[in-house]
């Protein structure tokens, strides 16, 4: 889909493969140069309702004090969710996409690239978290209309697994621990719990239908903070035309000055979906990030 050099866009959920919409407050959208946003259907964000599960199950052969120290990240960075969503409503950053369609072998086919200065902002309606991004095009990639691309927005909101209205949705289990870069990850796998809610669902005819999606997240044990996060379908969806889907998200450390501020935001994400008959893959890469600065002005009279 060509992307309209017009004022920024509110880009709200919405997934039109298949007539289906993947992700909460996120887009994928497949479509042919006539189908436009009109042929889109809204996405509903569910709320965690189920009891309460465990922060961690752990495995029966595991360290205890690795499970300790796993537990003690999981609910780390459960707690900064919040915090790196009102972040995101502060800066704005560069968004450079490739968008690919790839062939049987696995090679490229054609590809599309453009850049978006781009914006993710949050708040919350009804107890329950709404994410919007808005895009403002830099550079528009030129178009084939003979051809079908996908849309992906909104992979910064799969962090939604780890938010506390969703700690009933999944279990989680510990799998060890890596040094990367002098930074020591806890590495956790996690899957849906069968019937709870979930923070990606696809809208059909009218019906919302929770998707199932498991995956590992890799936390910096000293910060809490997500540094990677890789999600797929826990089972198929192929009654609906969706074979496969997955993601893998990585962030890094953006420092800002004057005053000095460190936010983890994302830097990279690749999302690959495909149907019985296509297979795409998008590469989003984020950069030159910028921080909102509040000036305020007081002006004062002449006394008489």
């Amino acid at each position: 889909m060509s992307h309209h050099p017009s004022p920024p866009k509110i880009f709200l959920a919405l997934l039109a493969l298949l007539t289906a919409i993947f992700a909460c407050t996120a887009l994928l959208n497949a479509q042919t140069p006539a189908l436009r946003s009109s042929s889109t259907l809204p996405l509903q964000v569910a709320t965690a309702t189920p009891p309460a599960a465990a922060a961690v199950s752990p495995a029966a052969s595991a360290d205890p004090a690795f499970l300790a120290r796993a537990n003690d990240s999981l609910l780390h960075a459960r707690k900064l969710i919040d915090k790196f969503f009102d972040q995101t409503a502060n800066v704005v950053c560069n968004e450079d996409v490739a968008q690919t369609m790839v062939g049987k072998n696995g090679k490229p086919m054609y590809r599309e690239e453009s850049v978006f200065e781009y914006q993710l902002q949050s708040r919350t309606s009804g107890g329950s978290l709404k994410l919007v991004e808005s895009r403002d095009t830099r550079k528009e990639a030129f178009r084939d209309a003979s051809k079908t691309l996908l849309i992906t927005n909104g992979f910064a909101s799969m962090l939604l697994v780890l938010h506390q209205d969703f700690e009933p949705s999944y279990t989680f289990q510990p799998l060890g621990e890596e040094v990367v870069d002098g930074r020591t990850l806890v590495k956790i796998h996690f899957r849906p719990v069968p019937g709870a809610s979930s923070p990606a669902a696809i809208q059909l005819r009218g019906r919302n239908y929770p998707l199932p999606l498991s995956g590992d997240v890799w936390i910096e044990r000293e910060s809490g903070s997500v540094v990677k996060l890789i999600t797929s379908l826990d089972s198929s969806m192929d009654d609906l035309g969706l074979h496969e889907l997955r993601s893998e998200i990585h962030y890094s450390v953006v420092q800002f000055h004057d005053p000095e501020e460190a936010y983890w935001m994302p830097a990279s994400a690749v999302i690959d979906v495909q149907t019985p008959k296509q297979h795409w893959r998008n590469v989003h890469r984020f950069t030159s990030y910028k921080r909102f600065r509040a000036t305020i002005q007081v002006e004062f009279g002449d006394k008489p």
